[in-house]
């Protein structure tokens, strides 16, 4: 395939990739090409883990940190180095070819670090992760950033709006490159806890996920080693939507499954890319750092006091989504009282990292379940360990 002056060999070009839609790898590359100005404004020289869908998204994505050890000159890596005490050199893309490039290894979606490869230590990104809990609606949501986007004005930080391309939203500020890692999350926290402070009923900080409601200002998208989905990124879901940038006035009336690889492309040339001045407006963490230091450390319960007020049970740990909600459905059957009284908030899947893939956690917080009725912590329904056949760093750190 010839783009911006590059041959990028491909493969399997007519692979379905979303099966529902019939969108294929070709159809991905065409996306990518149609887009590739703004979609490189999110990934360029960052270095980033390859998601690879290689069986379609109907199956879960490996994450491979290190970049094949076979590819072109046009891609570059960037060595990184992790908490497990191993390191990798990371893909590190830097043109319209490299966008291709990764489709064609299985890349549906790019997840790059908050950082240029000159300079690991130090972002150049703040990101508020809204994530809402089951049964929030759309509007909701939508409250929640615009409250995040004065928060952040007010502390002087232009803030830069897109959907997630899931259920939730994304809120990036440019930051200079001055501060580390840590001080970063922190003045995340800062933002996230003041957004909850300002919209109390709607919105939360806290840590712990049976804790929440509302909408979760994730600030731990911010820590190192975390990567979020970047803009015009085509995510996994059956009509293939896309973390599509917005201008500010768009924001009240949108709706995510209006954004998906089959409209965004003909969007991006009608209106040109939302974001194209957010290289230009990097600005300064001072001011939520002091709001940092006003509001003192964040309250976080221990595990024992959360067993106390959260009645939790852990049903099934599994290797697919699929898998999971299909455990869920099975302890519904088995525990018909009990599963009609549940909120939509007290079934927890937790998508958990694994050595180079997501497992899955499943449990019910039995809180809304009256007491006679709440199940006891019972054998698991599925047992999935990504751990039983791993025999690398991060197992022999477990030891």
């Amino acid at each position: 395939m010839a783009i911006g002056g590059q041959q990028v060999p491909i493969t399997h070009p007519d692979k379905v990739v979303f099966g529902d839609i019939g969108v294929t790898k070709l159809d991905l590359m065409h996306y990518y090409a149609a887009v590739a100005e703004g979609a490189l404004r999110g990934v360029r020289d960052r270095p980033m883990i390859l998601k690879r869908f290689v069986r379609g998204i109907d199956q879960e994505a490996i994450f491979q940190k290190r970049a094949p050890a076979k590819r072109p000159d046009f891609v570059g890596v960037a060595e990184l180095r992790y908490k497990s005490g191993t390191s990798a050199e990371e893909a590190v893309l830097r043109d319209a070819a490299g966008l291709i490039w990764a489709v064609n290894l299985g890349c549906v979606d790019f997840n790059p670090h908050p950082v240029l490869a000159d300079d690991l230590d130090h972002p150049d990104e703040l990101r508020v992760d809204l994530d809402p809990m089951p049964g929030v609606g759309w509007r909701q949501i939508v409250d929640v950033a615009l409250i995040a986007r004065q928060v952040l004005t007010d502390h002087g930080l232009v803030a830069w709006p897109k959907t997630s391309g899931s259920r939730g939203f994304h809120v990036y500020a440019r930051i200079r490159r001055r501060w580390p890692f840590p001080l970063v999350r922190l003045a995340a926290e800062a933002v996230a806890r003041e957004v909850a402070r300002r919209a109390p009923e709607s919105a939360t900080a806290r840590w712990w996920k049976e804790e929440r409601h509302g909408v979760f200002v994730d600030f731990n998208q911010n820590a190192k080693d975390r990567t979020v989905a970047s803009a015009y990124s085509v995510r996994a879901t059956p009509d293939a939507r896309v973390s599509t940038p917005l201008f500010w006035d768009e924001v009240v009336g949108c709706r995510p499954e209006a954004f998906t690889v089959a409209t965004v492309p003909q969007r991006f040339e009608r209106l040109g890319d939302p974001w194209q001045g957010i290289d230009d407006a990097a600005g300064g963490l001072e001011s939520l750092l002091e709001l940092a230091d006003q509001l003192g450390p964040a309250q976080k319960s221990g595990r024992r006091a959360r067993e106390a007020t959260m009645p939790l049970i852990e049903i099934a740990r599994t290797k697919t989504r699929d898998e999971a909600m299909k455990a869920l459905q099975q302890w519904r059957e088995i525990h018909p009282a009990a599963a009609e009284q549940l909120k939509p908030a007290d079934v927890l899947v937790d998508g958990m990292r694994g050595p180079s893939s997501i497992w899955y956690r499943v449990r019910i917080n039995l809180r809304h379940v009256a007491e006679s009725e709440r199940p006891p912590q019972q054998a698991l329904l599925a047992e999935y360990s990504p751990w039983a056949t791993y025999n690398g760093s991060q197992q022999q750190r477990r030891g």
